[in-house]
């Protein structure tokens, strides 16, 4: 064989040569902010209850529709939503979800007048509309932005009143519909129903989420007749018992034994499994259906986006609801990606500030936090997702994140790493855990902007 080579090859060379390598990479750890975000608790006794002063009881501000036959209607049992039929039976939930109809409305439609007569209650089950009303010297006002599930005007259809506002659809969709002489009619026939209406209509019900009173006096003068009183508990505070995210590792003896350098083998492989139990833990902090923060919103810090895409509007009627020393939104990289086009569109870009070591955008100096656990669409362009604002900390009254002060053979904080022994394949399996929790002090210190769409770009020429 020939060759025209004066030099060794350098694929020859390399057969003689070291290499540099990189530990393994892995494409789906993130920065998880909300982890770092987050003052921790270490809990003692695996269990954190949080003791609250007494609130009156308050739903979750939307009546569930399902589809039957292509048809939609109400879920009767979530008419208990409304405040006098909590305790109202099975039967005549369902004679009053069965007298609801539907209507479909058009965009820029009105629905109901402000004056009129407040005729039916109104159910959304698919679109967005506003709630307007005079102002004070006559121009109009927006009270509110509803959409799927929320229901309007239970005050007025309950006690045969005005409607005090407009309600005009921003969107098009559906809606459910009852009639007042639906309600009039199971009132004659039911004593019970028709004792928990008068007690609601004259005012002997505390409004939903409200703190029970302390009877204080200020700003008397003389010797006056100090009024007593005294602060009342819940009697079943809520308790929140530590979660876990697991997993067993497994590695073979062969692997730790022969190719164990220049890397550890079992802590290259410990310290991935390790990322991909965080990620899993920021993912359950956000969406578990019992605890996870995007669940934990009660009804009154829930807001509707005004237009669809977030807006600097949005974001102050969020700050507006969380006030008190807000730390930070939490959303998914699209909807802060959406946000700037809104602010751009409107020429008053968000400041960018320097946290966590990462530049991120800011609105009135708080952090927009992107995770990927926010749920969002990726391969649709129709579905909508949520923007998140908190306040945290225990002194502050806000959110925080719970662990155990110590499990055993903890390699991180709440995260342990045990050594379950060799089988006869010579595979030893170490059992990975991390356990944690979060939890809501009080109510305002969360709030959600909900129905955000992503999609919406605009044509700057």
């Amino acid at each position: 064989m020939t060759t025209d080579r004066i030099t060794l090859s350098p694929d020859a060379a390399r057969q003689l040569a070291t290499t540099t390598k990189t530990t393994p990479q892995m494409r789906g750890i993130t920065p998880r902010y909300l982890l770092r975000a987050l003052p921790w608790v270490d809990v003692e006794s695996g269990v954190y209850r949080v003791n609250r002063r007494r609130t009156y009881v308050l739903g979750d501000d939307r009546i569930s529709t399902h589809t039957d036959d292509g048809t939609p209607r109400v879920v009767p049992g979530d008419l208990r939503e409304i405040a006098y039929l909590r305790d109202s039976e099975d039967a005549l939930l369902g004679r009053l979800a069965d007298s609801f109809t539907e209507m479909s409305f058009e965009a820029g439609q009105v629905l109901v007048q402000e004056g009129d007569a407040a005729e039916h209650l109104w159910v959304l089950v698919r679109g967005r509309a506003e709630k307007r009303a005079a102002g004070r010297y006559g121009d109009e006002a927006l009270i509110q932005v509803i959409g799927d599930g929320q229901y309007f005007d239970l005050e007025a259809w309950t006690r045969g009143e005005p409607m005090p506002y407009t309600v005009r659809a921003v969107t098009p969709g559906v809606a459910l519909r009852a009639e007042r002489s639906a309600l009039a009619g199971l009132m004659e026939h039911d004593a019970a129903l028709r004792g928990a209406v008068e007690s609601y209509t004259a005012g002997g019900m505390p409004a939903p989420g409200s703190e029970a009173p302390i009877d204080l006096s200020g700003g008397h003068v003389g010797e006056v007749d100090l009024p007593g009183t005294y602060v009342d508990y819940e009697d079943m505070p809520r308790e929140y018992h530590m979660t876990l995210a697991q997993t067993r590792m497994m590695v073979h003896s062969r692997v730790a034994d022969l190719y164990n350098g220049p890397m550890d083998q079992t802590r290259t492989q410990a310290n991935l499994t390790i990322q991909a139990l965080r990620e899993r833990q920021e993912n359950l902090m956000l969406n578990h259906p019992e605890f996870g923060l995007l669940h934990s919103v009660p009804a009154g810090q829930r807001v509707q986006a005004r237009t669809g895409a977030p807006t600097p509007d949005d974001l102050d009627e969020l700050l507006a609801r969380v006030w008190k020393q807000p730390a930070c939104f939490v959303a998914h990289p699209r909807a802060i990606a959406a946000f700037g086009r809104e602010c751009t569109r409107r020429g008053v870009p968000p400041v960018t500030d320097s946290r966590f070591g990462s530049p991120l955008l800011t609105w009135r100096g708080v952090p927009l936090l992107p995770s990927d656990k926010v749920p969002c669409p990726t391969g649709s362009m129709t579905g909508t997702t949520e923007i998140l604002l908190i306040r945290t900390g225990e002194a502050e009254q806000g959110v925080v994140g719970l662990r155990p002060a110590g499990v055993p053979d903890e390699v991180e904080p709440g995260l342990s790493m045990r050594n379950m022994g060799m089988d006869a394949k010579g595979i030893t399996s170490y059992l990975m855990t991390a356990y944690f929790n979060t939890a809501v002090l009080v109510d305002d210190a969360i709030a959600v902007l909900q129905n955000v769409e992503v999609s919406k770009y605009h044509d700057y020429a």
